[in-house]
């Protein structure tokens, strides 16, 4: 007999869950011989109609592709169907932020979303389930969510730096003219914003330190970590929209990387609720690298060393942190 997981997606309606559904629902992710049912979750059309009409559209295109590895789908605008058994759970819905709106206020904006959304998981979800908070201020809503679905144990919830990660490996692989696998131990730490730091010093190109294949250290400190940083902003500056199938494709690579053992000689980035690691306040949900057992769990890879400049990079998106933790403090359950 197959084995049958059911995953959950918030915001199935928007334009990442429309790049990402159809890869989960292929066999792409977990394997040909799982059968999977996506429990696909939006806004009541009470609020507004429109991103039900669209999410039933989704369900019918994906029953047209005809995927031996789907069984079933399910629309729901209730949490607490959406969540009902699920293994995994992809959080990617979250509030945008309206015009003149202050970064607080779509905290707390979402934190509303978030808190209710941690404490159906918690009543609903599987025994096993892992949760991938992908909506942004990914970060603190994964913190929201977690404090409000504590019953869940802390290593199974986690927040998307994996796009920020593949656009760093890949930047360096640019500059320095070699196949985007040539780059290893990329870790970024701290925040999914423009204070994130992609750690240039600690990661290698060909085996050797980054620094020393790309030997511009102004040019890692000034353009290569700015880029990084506002990446984001950039995509949509061009193309009119932010990132869609690269986000898409970040939440895959994390999933995956789940549930695939890390090669000894490499980490993956994922943000974490810490346990102090990093002298990071417990609690906090902080980008680190970690290392993946293939069944689901990881670890933090311990032991690293940041330069002046990293330290310094490091507690800028610390305090960030901190500060939109205590943001929304009166809603962390």
């Amino acid at each position: 007999m197959p084995n049958v997981v059911r995953v959950a997606v918030t915001g199935a309606a928007g334009q990442v869950a429309y790049t990402l559904l159809p890869r989960l629902a292929s066999g792409e992710v977990f394997g040909a011989d799982t059968q999977v049912i996506l429990q696909l979750l939006e806004i009541p059309p009470s609020i507004n109609p429109k991103p039900m009409q669209t999410l039933e559209g989704v369900a019918m295109e994906l029953e047209d592709c005809g995927f031996k590895t789907l069984k079933d789908i399910v629309v729901t605008d209730d949490e607490n169907k959406a969540f009902e058994g699920c293994n995994w759970a992809l959080l990617v819905g979250a509030a945008p932020r309206g015009p003149g709106m202050e970064r607080k206020d779509l905290l707390l904006k979402n934190a509303q979303i978030f808190q209710k959304q941690g404490k159906a998981l918690a009543a609903k979800a599987a025994a096993d389930v892992r949760i991938l908070i992908v909506g942004n201020p990914c970060n603190t809503n994964c913190l929201i969510a977690y404090n409000n679905g504590r019953s869940i144990p802390a290593e199974r919830w986690t927040a998307m730096t994996r796009l920020d990660h593949n656009r760093a490996l890949a930047a360096l692989a640019k500059k320095a003219g070699v196949a985007n696998a040539s780059v290893t131990c990329m870790t970024i730490w701290g925040n999914h914003s423009n204070t994130q730091y992609p750690d240039f010093t600690n990661a290698k190109i060909i085996g050797k330190p980054a620094t020393e294949v790309i030997t511009d250290r102004a040019w890692l400190e000034t353009a290569y970590v700015k880029g990084c940083q506002e990446r984001g902003k950039a995509v949509i500056e061009k193309r009119g929209l932010s990132s869609a199938f690269s986000a898409a494709n970040g939440a895959l690579d994390h999933v995956k990387s789940l549930l695939t053992p890390t090669p000894a000689n490499d980490w993956v980035s994922m943000a974490t609720v810490s346990k102090g690691e990093y002298g990071v306040p417990a609690g906090l949900v902080f980008g680190y690298p970690c290392r993946c057992d293939g069944k689901g769990n990881y670890t933090i890879v311990d032991g690293l060393k940041l330069d002046a400049f990293g330290q310094e990079k490091f507690k800028l998106t610390l305090k960030e942190l901190e500060e939109e933790r205590d943001a929304v403090k009166d809603l962390l359950g």
